[in-house]
């Protein structure tokens, strides 16, 4: 080590005190008081569900409640202009039951993986979610079966989600709570939108411009 390095490290050492051992360091950390609130709606006593809706839609994004025995029809109304649409493996076969024939035409498969410029002439991709905040009315996917990888919602231009009623969570905390860290993570709260540019709104810059929630249950 150089003098000029050792002499600037030897200051830095003598204006902030000796160093605190890492013991000293995480016993201060839990001392520290936490008393601030985990959650703000009891599921017991809020509709966490209709929040989640009416939360979605602020965003300006269409959501639907619909009954899980009718959940095919939605998915074949919802999708009936949508001329081209991914469909990633592991969606459940009962969401699309109810296309009508010839909509098979229709249907994209991302095996093998599609390319950027392929996936960029597709106009909508139909997905499942691993959980959902009522609070933020944020939907998250975390990649898995029924999701496809992230590619697949961000270039379509439409994105039909499927969110089931027991995925919701009331706050933050409790759906974080229900997710694997070692998964990768996408936050979906409404269209992908931006006021960057002298606070004037602009859609579909970092995704899809148009999202459709189907609640079910």
């Amino acid at each position: 080590m150089s003098t000029a390095r050792k002499e600037i490290l030897a200051r830095i050492a003598a204006a902030t005190g000796p160093a605190a051992m890492p013991a000293e360091v995480d016993a201060a950390y839990a001392a520290l008081p936490r008393g601030y609130r985990r959650a703000h709606h009891d599921p017991a006593r809020t509709d966490i569900v209709a929040l989640f809706a009416e939360r979605a839609a602020d965003y300006r994004a269409i959501v639907e409640r619909v009954q899980p025995a009718d959940l095919g029809g939605a998915v074949a109304r919802v999708l009936a202009g949508v001329s081209r649409f991914v469909v990633p493996a592991g969606l459940p076969p009962a969401w699309l039951a109810e296309l009508p024939a010839g909509a098979a035409e229709r249907i994209v498969r991302d095996e093998p993986v599609l390319s950027a410029r392929d996936l960029d002439k597709i106009f909508g991709v139909v997905t499942g979610c691993a959980a959902a905040i009522a609070e933020t009315g944020t939907i998250i996917l975390d990649h898995g079966a029924g999701q496809g990888r992230r590619a697949l919602t961000l270039v379509p231009d439409f994105h039909l989600v499927v969110v089931l009623a027991d995925q919701v969570a009331a706050d933050i905390a409790g759906a974080l709570a229900r997710l694997d860290p070692a998964r990768p993570h996408t936050f979906i709260s409404g269209p992908s939108a931006t006021s960057d540019i002298e606070l004037i709104r602009v859609e579909g810059v970092h995704g899809p411009r148009n999202l459709h929630v189907l609640v079910a249950g």
